[in-house]
Parts: structure tokens; sequence; C-alpha cells
């Protein structure tokens, strides 16, 4: 049962709740599923897209539902989770759901997080935290969502006389780093130094068209977009240089951004080559001048970006402050471009995971339906103080569905966020009889909880 909020003025509303049902079924082998979904209009605030876009909420429920039946059953949950996860094999996967998950080694990934934040370690941890009067809990999940789904994309390659190139891409960035993950991108393809190309994004006066920045699609389907350009400009760029090497195109090849006579050292570069394109006299007959090539591309299906989340936290009963002391990542975001922007934006997406697990809410007074969270002065978010230092951990598995083998990075931290905070604060507050607890975590709402078990 979902709160739209008081009206519905686009799919944008309802996308959250329905988009992502698919992964109610996880990263596991469940035969069988069904899901009935009832929205319900209410006098609130009208819902909308927000990092994850329902992904987080349907990670939450299958993990903290393996955790509560791991419990009952007396079962070890991490092992309970093993059990039944998809193997390699098995891939490509349809789910219950009639999702096809094409690639993932979720116990590869299950493993590695495991032993990077000492799990085994965790009971001697926990010990410790007892004897200072602290409860200590520890959640192990596993993550899944779909991503960059099948809109196309734009990218154009333009040089210029002079050889200088410039990239025009139809995503816009929102501080993701775009211009560094596309310049690389450009380098690994032509060999050009990223410091000698110009960036161009969101002018729609110069960039053709594109679909924009959301869910998780920039680099799959931008990045994509722009390999197929580039694969356009080789493929002139051939033809040129063969004539300015007066050698069959047959017998060229083209690596780390030279056009080289196969078994000699006869080459030239793709800058030559596109300082030749403006001068009709070095080119082949027949060949229009000019060196500008576009790329768009539209992915057959969604990708599915995965991982697991370690987390630990402690719990001050005397006050039901919740303190997070661990947090490690294990991501399948397929093909990595570049680690430093990748561990950014899995650190902003779990702060935000985070920020709705322990303190975000939105509060209406229950008698006249004031707003009572109105500014950042009641409404609470995470600080760098909320969060330790995360570990990032990598286990990619590229995805045959596009040519950069990239499957999105941009919500993934948001999606295991939920249930690893939230089944961490159950399972330090277990001890004490407490089985279930709503978010965010709030210190009242953790100090109650306690105090009712106490009861």
């Amino acid at each position: 049962m979902a709160n739209v909020g008081a009206y519905v003025s686009s799919d944008r509303n309802l996308l959250a709740t329905f988009m992502n049902v698919a992964t109610l079924v996880g990263v596991y082998t469940i035969p069988a599923a069904h899901v009935h979904v009832t929205c319900v209009l209410a006098n609130v605030n009208p819902t909308a897209p927000y990092r994850g876009a329902g992904r987080p909420e349907s990670t939450y429920v299958i993990e903290r539902l393996i955790d509560d039946a791991a419990r009952e059953l007396g079962r070890d949950r991490v092992e309970f989770r093993r059990i039944n996860l998809i193997p390699p094999s098995a891939m490509p996967y349809r789910t219950a759901f009639r999702v096809t998950y094409d690639s993932g080694q979720f116990e590869k990934s299950l493993d590695q997080a495991l032993q990077l934040a000492d799990v085994a370690g965790f009971a001697g941890r926990r010990e410790a935290s007892r004897r200072r009067g602290r409860l200590r809990g520890l959640a192990v999940v596993n993550a899944i969502e779909r991503a960059a789904s099948p809109q196309p994309e734009f990218a154009e390659i333009r040089f210029d006389p002079s050889g200088g190139a410039t990239v025009l891409m139809g995503t816009k960035s929102q501080g993701q780093g775009h211009e560094t993950t596309f310049k690389q991108v450009l380098h690994e393809r032509l060999g050009l130094d990223p410091d000698t190309v110009r960036y161009i994004d969101g002018d729609t006066d110069r960039v053709a068209f594109g679909t924009g920045t959301m869910g998780s699609r920039s680099t799959v389907v931008g990045g994509s977009a722009l390999w197929l350009a580039a694969d356009k400009v080789i493929a002139k760029g051939k033809r040129i240089a063969a004539h300015l090497l007066e050698a069959a195109e047959a017998d060229l090849m083209f690596e780390e951004g030279r056009f080289r006579v196969t078994g000699t050292d006869r080459a030239v570069t793709i800058v030559q080559v596109a300082r030749a394109a403006f001068q009709p006299a070095q080119l082949p007959p027949g060949l229009e001048p000019g060196l500008y090539e576009t790329g768009t591309f539209v992915p057959k299906q969604d990708t599915w970006p995965n991982g697991c989340h370690v987390c630990e936290v402690e719990i001050d009963p005397d006050t039901g402050v919740v303190a997070l002391l661990r947090y490690l990542v294990v991501d399948d975001v397929g093909t990595v471009v570049n680690p430093l922007t990748l561990a950014g934006q899995i650190h902003g997406g779990v702060a935000q995971g985070v920020g709705q697990a322990l303190m975000e809410e939105v509060v209406y007074d229950r008698e006249s339906g004031q707003l009572l969270t109105a500014s950042f002065m009641e409404y609470a978010m995470p600080r760098a103080d909320t969060l330790p230092d995360m570990v990032i951990g990598s286990n990619p598995v590229p995805t045959a569905l596009n040519p950069l083998g990239a499957k999105g990075a941009g919500e993934a931290g948001t999606v295991g966020a939920l249930p690893a905070v939230m089944n961490a604060v159950i399972d330090a507050l277990a001890p004490l009889g407490v089985r279930h607890l709503d978010m965010p975590a709030t210190p009242e709402r953790v100090w109650r909880a306690i105090q009712d078990a106490s009861r």
C-alpha cells in the first residue's frame, strides 16, 4: 500500500511505486512471486522519483524478510542467503516477475564483502561493545536494481581543422563528473589526451538532442553513444589514413590514437588525420571533407547493477542514539570507467539511504495538517559526522548489453543502504526482544522500542 500524496499529475508520481517491484525477489532463486500494489491519495505532498526511485524499498522488503525468516528458523542469516542465491551458471536468469538478469556473480560479491568487512570478527567486537554498555548489530544484505532503461541517448565528436576535438553529450552532469568519465571513454577509444578535448553538455543550441541524466543511465547509454560515434570516426579516419600512407584500408590497424600499417612502423595519428580531413587535396576521391560524427544508442533492455552491503551499528540503550561504526559495499556496476567517481557515487548514495533509515521524515500535524518539517531546522539530514569511513570494493561483471559493458552506478549506494542500516539496528536490539522497527530509526523511536521490550 503506497501513499502517493494529494494528486497524480504524471507517471512520475507512480514511478517509485510501480517501476521497481520486479526487484522484490532480489538476487534469489524464488520460483513464484506475486505483488499487488494499492496506491492511496492522501492530503500530503505528492510523491516523485528520488535516488533509487523504489529500488531501495524493494530491496528493503526482501532483505528484511530474509533476516526475519532466518531468525524464526534459527538459521545463520548469511548462509540462509547463500543457499538461495542465483548461481552464475543460471545467467541469464528470468525471474518470477518476468525480468531477465543478464549477468552477475552474487556469491562472489558476498564472499568478498564478508572478508573485507571482517564479519568473522564481529562476535568479538559485539562483546567489546557489551562491556561498555552498548548494543552492537551487524547486517549483510544483497542488493540489485534495474538501471539504464531503453531510451535513446546522443553523442557527437567534432574535430576542427587544427585537429582539436569537441565532445557534445545529450546527458547533463549534475555533479557526477561526466566530463571526466566521457573524456576517459574517448581516450580509451581514440587515444586523445583528455586535457585537449572540449566538453559541452546541456546546451540545446549546440547539442542535437538528449534524453538526459536519470535512472543511472549516463555512462551506460551516453557512454555507449559516444563509443559508437568514435567507431564512425575511426572508420572514416581509416580511409583518410590509408590514402595518406598509400596503403590498403585492410592493412591498417588503429590503436592508441594511431593508424599504423600492419607489420611496419609507418603510421599517422588521429590528430594528423583530422587535420588532413579538412584539406581536400589530401583526401581520397569522393570522400566528404571534415571529421565529425554522431552516435545514438538505445539499449535492448535494462541493466542490473548489484552488490553486497555490510553495516555495523552501535546503540546507546539509555538514549536510543544509533552510531554507524562500519559500512562496506562491494558493487558490480559492470565495467568501471573511473574508480574515484564511482566511489563518490556510492558514498553519496549510501548517505542518502542512511538519511532515510535513521532520521529523515516528513511530519504533519494530525489535527491541522500543518507541515511541521518545513525547513532544515526541523527536517533532519545526514552530515559528515553521521557516517564512518566507507570501504568500497568492486566485483565488476561486464554486461553484453552495451559496448562499454557498464551497468550504471548512480543509485547503487542508496539501493542497499535502507536494509543494511535497519537490519543492523534490529540485530543490535534483538537480544532485548525487539523484532520490528519502522524507519526512521530516530533516537526516540529506538528508545521507545527498548522500553516497550523491557516491559
